[in-house]
């Protein structure tokens, strides 16, 4: 929570304008930089093997550390990922917010986010500018925007020179919270990594069949 009692975008209010020239630059095949409710994120069109292969080496990041991805809705998430009836009634008690849930990949998006493995993250942060840009541009990369191994970033002054320089566009929208997203499995009743409202998920699935 900010000092003046409302959460997230405290600062630097992004413009339609400047979300839809990043939007155009995903669709181009470009990569960018956005805020959400954690960190700075990195992304690019989840659909586009060449365009997740350059988050890949912006990142440094080995191949088998899968990407998540990052909708403007549950609702848009859903219509795409073959998601189990479990996995989608947790997705709509869970999201928009900071969780990753965990369910079959499908045949639309890229193969590379997950090195060929079946399964994939999906995120729909809990932060309109992040939505916004998600909904405009389809399907984007939601993995943090920083090189593998190094902090994440907070602020678009900590950014890496080379993430920065590599994309074509930055979405500034001010200081982030931090943290990282809770990540589940609700098919396999599994948290993968756990944080923000790590409790209610056990307890939901704990309680769900």
């Amino acid at each position: 929570m900010n000092a003046d009692g409302s959460n997230h975008e405290p600062t630097h209010e992004l413009t339609d304008d400047e979300i839809e020239r990043a939007a155009e630059a995903v669709r181009a095949g470009e990569t960018v930089v956005y805020p959400t409710e954690t960190v700075y994120g990195l992304g690019a069109d989840a659909t586009d093997p060449a365009a997740v292969e350059r988050v890949y080496e912006l990142k440094d990041r080995p191949r088998e550390k899968p990407l998540s991805v990052g909708f403007g809705s549950v609702e848009a998430a859903l219509s795409l990922v073959p998601a189990s009836d479990r996995a989608a009634r947790f997705a709509r008690a869970f999201l928009p917010g900071p969780v990753t849930v965990v369910v079959d990949r499908g045949d639309a998006l890229a193969a590379e986010l997950t090195d060929g493995e079946p399964r994939v993250g999906i995120r729909v942060p809990d932060h309109g500018t992040a939505r916004a840009l998600a909904d405009a541009a389809g399907p984007i990369t939601a993995t943090s925007a920083n090189r593998s191994g190094a902090g994440s970033v907070r602020r678009v002054a900590d950014l890496d020179p080379r993430i920065r320089d590599g994309c074509a566009a930055v979405l500034d929208g001010g200081e982030t919270p931090g943290g990282e997203s809770t990540v589940v499995d609700p098919d396999r009743g599994v948290i993968h990594r756990a944080g923000p409202l790590a409790d209610e998920i056990r307890g939901w699935l704990a309680s769900r069949p």
